[in-house]
């Protein structure tokens, strides 16, 4: 198993690399590529770490090398959100960036399974499918927005405000990867129950959490190790369905468009990537009035994406 992190040097790049070098099975491959220099070091560092996974570190003109023969390419690279930053404010700043790294997978490894983490994610995944449908490598199944950061931080916060064990809870999250177009769908946690007021307390909580992050950091950065945790959690996921195990998980992908051309919802992970999307199940009046509100909010995201390459 090759997987290559693109942006290996940043705060997610690490974390995620980090990870991975301890969870990954034994025998694989880690390929860690970022235009920042520290990258070298970066993989020299996690080489230390005894475990049998092969740690090798691409500077910037080694994208080709890195990518060569992945299975699965990770993408944190990008600028995070800055205080007073939406996401919006990214977009012009990393559709280029995930434009470029695009084409070198298209170049490289155009049959990867692809989960892109740099925001905005509802704009950055279809710039990625609209890069390889140009080249006409483009498969559905294989490109992924990672919204596990929206999944684990409900687990966390349903957890923490029932008294419960995290590692039992499971809280679907649909929609797509920003502000209201998130939407965890407290209705369908098993053995809870929640007031209206705790649903639509905790559903700002988990909506507005990045920022709570980026203003507890005070400029210092934005969400960069639960994020790691969370793209690492998404990776194996990948990495059990490509090993032929049956895996559900939630992620950002193209379905069927009957509510956005892309939307967050759980997926059956085979050796292809996604082998099934399946049905997110019976929304509460709550959740069905928040996610027609917020359909408009994500189909002018992807739309962007879309028009920053072909526009």
């Amino acid at each position: 198993m090759k997987v290559a992190v693109l942006g290996a040097a940043g705060g997610i790049g690490q974390a995620l690399s980090l990870l991975l070098k301890t969870q990954l099975p034994a025998g694989s491959e880690l390929s860690l590529y970022d235009v920042a220099p520290v990258v070298p070091g970066v993989a020299v560092d996690l080489s230390h770490i005894p475990t049998a996974v092969k740690v090798a570190g691409y500077g910037a003109d080694n994208l080709n090398d890195a990518l060569a023969g992945a299975d699965i390419v990770l993408i944190p690279a990008g600028m995070p959100r800055k205080p007073g930053m939406d996401r919006a404010d990214l977009f012009n700043v990393n559709a280029g960036i995930i434009k470029t790294l695009a084409e070198g997978i298209v170049a490289n490894c155009p049959k990867a399974l692809v989960g892109i983490i740099t925001n905005p994610v509802n704009g950055t995944v279809p710039i990625v499918a609209e890069v390889f449908k140009k080249a006409g490598t483009y498969d559905a199944g294989r490109v992924f927005g990672v919204t596990t950061l929206d999944v684990i931080r409900s687990e966390a916060f349903v957890a923490e405000l029932k008294g419960l064990d995290v590692s039992k809870v499971k809280v679907p999250v649909i929609g797509g990867h920003s502000g209201t177009t998130i939407l965890p769908l407290l209705s369908q946690v098993e053995g809870v129950e929640f007031t209206d007021e705790e649903v639509a307390s905790l559903t700002h909580r988990i909506q507005n959490a990045g920022t709570e992050v980026v203003e507890a950091k005070a400029g210092g950065g934005s969400a960069t190790l639960s994020m790691g945790a969370a793209a690492a959690r998404f990776c194996m996921s990948l990495v059990k369905g490509l090993q032929g195990e049956e895996v559900i998980d939630y992620a950002y992908v193209e379905g069927d468009g009957s509510d956005a051309p892309f939307f967050a919802q759980p997926v059956r992970l085979g050796v292809n990537g996604v082998s099934e999307i399946l049905p997110y199940g019976k929304l509460s009046a709550f959740e069905e009035k928040a996610k027609n509100d917020m359909l408009p909010t994500l189909k002018k995201d992807i739309q962007e994406g879309i028009d920053f390459i072909n526009g």
